[in-house]
């Protein structure tokens, strides 16, 4: 598709939520703000509490005071000036009429702006392509919050090894029932102390791993699946990282074993794929026919999905779920895209296995980010 002609980019909104804006200014604000990008000038308009911080922290060209141009509105006329007046005033002043804005703007604020005779072009995600292909500082910022995954993992999966199971089936760790909500707080605390945030934490055992967003709660049981899946954002660079594993405390089924094996060979023949140029969605495909040559089938089973049936994996960045996409929908891997590779098996009779893995995409395959263990059977005890 054709880029549309504008001739100022603008964003409206509060960067740590917004991760478009976060990436344009690489400043982080709770409250919203004004980005004007015309030419290569990028321009924030701050108020007053932010805006010496902005001046020292934002990588912009130019702060403005959001109240030194409320002193100019009123001279022109506006009583009581609005967030509009003042960015009419610096649009003005760099001669833009035709705004590009993205998807996530303001209904509000675009209808504003129409009313004042400008021009509004949307653009669809990725509103920024270059946040797609990471750089090696990004690279390195994810590499980081992936190694606190995996210490907070590893914190996770050493009380599981260390819990006794009683005759009821149960574990306790230290005399107290151990629960997905007592390894949630293990890794929640283990990520806090390396900086990193996480939120809907999945720790699900047995059949709630069969639902593979389900967070888990309750008693961890002995010879069931538990299905572990972290992916924070670092509050020092604000990138996230993202894995999942899977293990049992006991002894696995054997269904629960072979799904295990075709989920790990699944994974690696996915991974094998990945390249510059490579297809998502001819992976995906590849990683499902590895998935079915093995015996397990996707589809309805007693009006429930079962099987495989999310996509092998997404981009990850400032955003946890970004372009590109290894599912059905696919997309065009780069070289510098973070992408997971995450397949997984799903069966009400057996219970559930995911592996993830998150992996830099290079020109001639990848490299992988992802130092964690694989194996079932590591964590087992008979």
């Amino acid at each position: 598709m054709e880029q549309p002609k504008y001739d100022a980019m603008v964003m409206i909104s509060t960067s740590e939520i917004d991760s478009n804006l976060y990436y344009a200014t690489r400043f982080a604000a709770p409250d919203p703000f004004i980005f004007v990008q015309a030419g290569a000038e990028k321009i924030v308009v701050m108020s007053d509490l932010e805006l010496d911080r902005a001046r020292s922290q934002a990588r912009v060209d130019t702060v403005l005071s959001y109240s030194a141009y409320e002193d100019r509105a009123r001279q022109k006329g506006a009583d009581t000036p609005s967030l509009l007046d003042i960015l009419d005033l610096v649009l003005r002043e760099r001669g833009a009429r035709d705004l590009l804005v993205p998807g996530n703007f303001g209904v509000e604020y675009a209808d504003g702006l129409r009313t004042r005779g400008y021009t509004l072009a949307v653009k669809r995600e990725p509103f920024f392509e270059a946040r797609l292909v990471k750089s090696e500082e990004e690279i390195e910022a994810i590499a980081a919050t992936q190694r606190a995954i995996e210490e907070a993992v590893g914190a996770a999966i050493s009380a599981i090894g260390s819990a006794k199971v009683e005759d009821n089936g149960l574990l306790y760790l230290d005399g107290d029932q151990l629960t997905a909500e007592t390894l949630k707080k293990i890794i929640h605390v283990t990520l806090m102390e390396q900086e990193c945030v996480a939120q809907h934490t999945i720790v699900a055992t047995g059949l709630q791993g069969v639902d593979p967003h389900h967070h888990g709660n309750g008693p961890i049981r002995a010879n069931e699946s538990i299905v572990i899946d972290v992916f924070p954002r670092s509050e020092r660079s604000r990138y996230f990282a993202d894995m999942s594993r899977t293990v049992v405390k006991g002894k696995a089924s054997l269904k629960l074993r072979a799904m295990y094996g075709a989920v790990l060979n699944a994974q690696e023949r996915g991974m094998g794929l990945i390249r510059d140029g490579a297809e998502g969605s001819v992976i995906h495909t590849n990683v499902n026919a590895v998935l079915e040559k093995d015996g397990f089938y996707t589809g309805l089973v007693g009006g429930r999905m079962q099987g495989f049936f999310h996509g092998t994996g997404h981009g990850v960045g400032l955003d946890i779920h970004e372009l590109p996409r290894i599912s059905k929908t696919g997309g065009i891997l780069r070289t510098g895209h973070v992408v997971t590779v995450e397949p997984g098996l799903y069966y009400l009779d057996a219970g559930a296995i995911r592996i993830e893995d998150l992996v830099v995409v290079t020109a001639a395959g990848y490299r992988n980010l992802t130092k964690f263990p694989k194996g079932i059977s590591e964590f087992e005890i008979d």
